[in-house]
């Protein structure tokens, strides 16, 4: 079920996108440098609205997401610590549980030979 709603989903954004590329498919110019500079290095394209439009959502997209990526590098590595100490405490654990039960059952063994 979940699996069907995101293909409906999918299926809708997808139809958004192409009916934004439709409606908005007019040349505009776009310029690498401001008019100031553009005197050095005169550079400029001619492309679709559409395609200016959905770059420039894709690089407000890529930029949140390192950002976010960054942000949370602490929390990353502070769950990857815990997770090397929970592992050395389970190896303790058991290293001192193997030792526990090797003395009882030593003393048991004398107990037995008393008896």
């Amino acid at each position: 079920m979940l699996r069907i709603i995101k293909l409906v989903f999918l299926a809708a954004l997808m139809l958004g996108i192409v009916v934004l590329a439709l409606a908005n498919r007019g040349s505009v110019q776009v310029n690498l440098l401001p008019p100031g500079l553009s005197d050095i290095y005169q550079r400029s394209v001619e492309v679709p609205l559409y395609l200016v439009s959905l770059l420039s959502i894709l690089t407000g997209l890529l930029i949140g997401y390192i950002l976010e990526w960054l942000r949370e590098h602490k929390h990353r590595r502070l769950a990857a610590q815990k997770k090397r100490e929970a592992a050395q405490l389970k190896t303790e654990v058991t290293t001192l549980r193997k030792k526990h039960l090797s003395e009882e059952d030593e003393v048991l063994a004398l107990l037995d030979k008393s008896a």
